[in-house]
């Protein structure tokens, strides 16, 4: 750490110690003489991936968002390798996480998902090619990689099954698309004094409909998969609407949110591919429910 940090005009080591937040990749605190700075090991990720986040991120700070910084090499490059993985160098965020958010801390989060959107729909992104965009191809290319991977009846035709599910999507050319977060965890998000300080970790982050980050937030407040069998949409009008404050939605996103919504549900069964029977299984049930309300009435419940 010493001698990678050498690499930096952030000050020399002292101390370091791992954070305990995180699955994917590696998060070292790291206490040099000029300060707090975060060591983010990229585990799984290409060096076109991590450029895509700090160009990002870089841009963002520029538009001052509340999120980490990336620290310039000596070099003038964002990544370094170490061990043929790449690295990057981040500002600290002071902050807390919290598991159960009151109202506003809700609402501060919201209005922060409706900033990102306002300032990333402008933004031209470089490397998008190395993230997992999410859209109708991306999802059945990597279902039909996991049917492959798992070689069985049942994934072969979990696989068969969510490819009709997909061509029944309809997303207009004109849908508006940006960079969204894609995972709004509460890990992933600091409070200070009850206001949102700081979004981190952009690793999912990807070019996509600017709805999906706004089905998260659903998914979290109001079809949360341990406590809700189904759609509280009571729970999420409160949600859209408190997002529209920020960011109005375009009548075509009001009709089509409906079609994000089921390619969100479509996503994570790529992540939990191998789990339940074809018949009947978690996202199974999810898309069933959404199909028997329809893409008109699902509108009007939330719009009407």
């Amino acid at each position: 750490m010493k001698e990678l940090l050498s690499n930096y005009t952030v000050g020399t080591y002292i101390a370091s110690e791992p954070f305990t937040n995180g699955t994917v990749q590696t998060n070292i605190k790291v206490q040099t003489t000029e300060g707090q700075f975060v060591f983010r090991y990229y585990e799984n990720r290409s060096v076109q991936s991590v450029l895509f986040e700090t160009s990002f991120l870089t841009y963002l700070k520029k538009h001052d968002f509340p999120c980490p910084k990336p620290y310039l090499n000596r070099n003038g490059g964002y990544v370094g390798i170490y061990k043929q993985k790449p690295y990057v160098v981040f500002e600290y965020m002071e902050g807390e996480h919290i598991n159960d958010p009151k109202e506003n801390q809700k609402a501060q989060l919201i209005k922060l998902a409706a900033e990102l959107h306002n300032i990333s729909k402008n933004y031209h992104p470089i490397y998008k090619e190395a993230r997992l965009n999410y859209n109708i191809e991306t999802c059945r290319d990597l279902a039909r990689k996991q049917s492959e991977r798992l070689n069985t009846k049942n994934a072969e035709e979990k696989c068969l099954w969510l490819e009709n599910e997909l061509e029944q999507l309809i997303f207009p050319e004109d849908l508006p698309k940006g960079i969204c977060h894609s995972d709004f965890h509460f890990t992933n998000i600091l409070y200070n004094d009850d206001k949102c300080s700081a979004l981190l970790d952009f690793d999912d982050a990807n070019y996509t409909y600017l709805l999906f980050d706004l089905v998260v937030l659903v998914e979290y407040g109001a079809w949360r998969h341990d406590v809700d069998q189904y759609l509280n949409f009571k729970e999420a009008k409160k949600i859209i609407s408190e997002y529209m404050k920020y960011r109005p939605l375009e009548d075509i996103e009001k009709m089509h949110l409906f079609d994000v919504y089921k390619l969100s549900i479509l996503m994570d069964c790529i992540w939990y591919f191998d789990r339940g029977n074809v018949n009947d299984f978690y996202e199974k049930r999810k898309v069933d429910y959404l199909n028997q309300i329809g893409r008109k009435s699902f509108f009007e419940k939330l719009f009407e």
